[in-house]
């Protein structure tokens, strides 16, 4: 599972990422989606984040990748500042 987290200030750039995303998994919170898909999935979404999206982003816009496996490995996008603190899911 994948978590996906965003905060951009662009309404028309953020609605397109929103709509974007939507076509993967299902919306957990305004800005909070949950993907249950696989390695090849995320992979297309980070090209396409990396691809479509980065050129639009401001320097206070983020997103948030949580993969949810063994690694429980956390990919940070964006230009916000995110800070290296321990994570905690219940």
């Amino acid at each position: 599972m994948i978590i996906i987290s965003y905060d951009i200030r662009n309404d028309k750039v953020r609605t397109k990422f929103s709509k974007y995303i939507m076509r993967f998994g299902e919306r957990m919170q305004f800005s909070v989606y949950r993907i249950e898909n696989g390695e090849r999935i995320l992979d297309n979404i980070l090209a396409d984040i990396k691809n479509q999206f980065m050129s639009q982003f401001c320097e206070d816009d983020s997103v948030v990748l949580f993969k949810l496996s063994k690694s429980c490995e956390v990919i940070r996008m964006g230009y916000a500042k995110h800070e290296e603190t321990d994570l905690i899911i219940v």
